[in-house]
Parts: structure tokens; C-alpha cells; sequence
């Protein structure tokens, strides 16, 4: 019988890099405090659900996997650069 491959290499990168990131005092709160204010929810809640998330007992959906990377990233420069400048379309 064939069972499929559990390894999640890309998942379990992105647990790593997310772990570090959170790991830096504040950054899981502040991270917390942003999801619920767009999501809905309390703050203990999105800090749970995060350390659930950390220790890989739920794989987060990829729209919030995306979120959370995009949260932990910062403003980019280019977002950064173009509110001064007009737009060509």
C-alpha cells in the first residue's frame, strides 16, 4: 500500500525562519495585535493561535502564512518610494 510523503520541507523552512523572527522580544505580540485588529478575535487568541502555529500543530492557511510573512517583513522600500511619487497607470 502506498502512503504519501508527509515531509512538508517548504512548511517546515517557513516554521524555522517564523520561529526566529518571533522569537525577537515583542514580535510575536506586536504580530498578534495586528492580525487581530484585521481579523477579528483577541489578542490571547491570535497569540495562542501563533504559538500553535510555531510548534506545527496546525498548518495556517497559505493567505494567512502570507499575511504573517508579510507582517514580520516590514514596509518595503519600493511601498516606501512610491507615496511621494505619481503613478505612470
Amino acid at each position: 500500500m502506498f502512503t504519501p510523503k508527509t515531509d512538508r520541507p517548504y512548511f517546515e523552512a517557513w516554521l524555522r525562519r517564523t520561529g526566529r523572527q518571533l522569537a525577537v522580544s515583542g514580535r510575536l505580540t506586536q504580530t498578534a495585535m495586528v492580525l487581530a485588529a484585521e481579523e477579528g478575535g483577541t489578542l490571547e487568541q491570535w497569540r495562542t493561535r501563533l504559538r500553535v502555529l510555531l510548534d506545527g500543530n496546525e498548518v495556517p492557511s497559505l493567505d494567512l502564512l502570507t499575511r504573517i510573512d508579510a507582517l514580520l517583513a516590514g514596509p518595503t522600500s519600493a511601498r516606501r518610494g512610491d507615496e511621494g511619487q505619481g503613478s505612470f497607470f
